[in-house]
């Protein structure tokens, strides 16, 4: 039936229906569950890509905001990693109206990423695995010293 990812993270929207419709179109996530009130009101949503799982709701509690009713700042980060398609990923997401934060570039550590901005200020980074890089390799190349390279 459900087959749910260990870990899952929940984004806040002041306009949730909004947002899911703009995820879909800029981003390619997919709604796998939706759940409403008697009034029409979003209670609970889940969106996939690919194997990835990521709840969306309203402002429900006084502990959740989106980054439009706080400033803009973002408590978390989302990274999504793609299997493809990431110059193509950066360009539908640009049409749809993302702010790119950064371009899509190759990275010390294999993979080609891009950052962007969602309407209501949450900062999403996707990345693509482009190259298998060794440890050593990377720490040559970024100057740091890694631990836990798998």
């Amino acid at each position: 039936p459900f087959r749910r990812p260990a870990l899952t993270s929940g984004v806040f929207y002041r306009d949730p229906w909004a947002a899911l419709d703009w995820l879909e179109k800029a981003f390619g996530f997919e709604r796998s569950m939706v759940i409403t009130d008697r009034d029409g009101n979003l209670g609970h949503s889940e969106l996939r890509l690919g194997d990835g799982l990521i709840y969306v709701g309203a402002e429900w509690a006084d502990f959740t905001a989106s980054p439009a009713s706080i400033g803009g700042k973002n408590t978390q980060s989302i990274h999504v990693h793609l299997t493809e398609g990431i110059d193509a990923h950066c360009a539908r997401a640009r049409a749809a109206g993302a702010a790119i934060l950064q371009e899509p570039a190759d990275q010390f550590y294999g993979d080609r990423t891009y950052r962007a901005r969602d309407p209501e200020g949450h900062v999403w980074t996707f990345g693509q695995s482009v190259r298998v890089v060794s440890r050593e390799e990377a720490e040559k190349a970024s100057g740091l010293k890694i631990e836990g390279w798998a």
